[in-house]
C-alpha cells in the first residue's frame, strides 16, 4: 500500500469520525459514542501495524480455542 493510499484512508476514518461525533453525538448516548471511538482507534491501529508488517496479516490471525 503507498504512503498516500494509506494517509488518505486515515483521513477519511478521522472524518467519518469527526462526522459521527458532532452530527449524531446529541441523539447518541455519550459512552457509546466513546466506545465506538475507542473500538475504531484498536481496529486502525492493529490495522496500520499489519501494514508496516510489525504484525501478521489480519486475516491469518486466529482466535485460539479453549478446551
Amino acid at each position: 500500500m503507498s504512503v498516500i493510499a494509506l494517509v488518505i484512508t486515515l483521513i477519511v476514518i478521522g472524518v467519518l469520525l469527526w462526522l459521527l461525533n458532532t452530527q449524531l453525538g446529541g441523539m447518541i448516548d455519550g459512552k457509546i459514542l466513546k466506545i465506538i471511538n475507542i473500538v475504531v482507534l484498536i481496529v486502525v491501529v492493529l490495522w496500520l501495524l499489519s501494514v508496516f508488517g510489525l504484525i501478521g496479516s489480519l486475516s491469518s490471525m486466529r482466535v485460539p480455542q479453549v478446551g
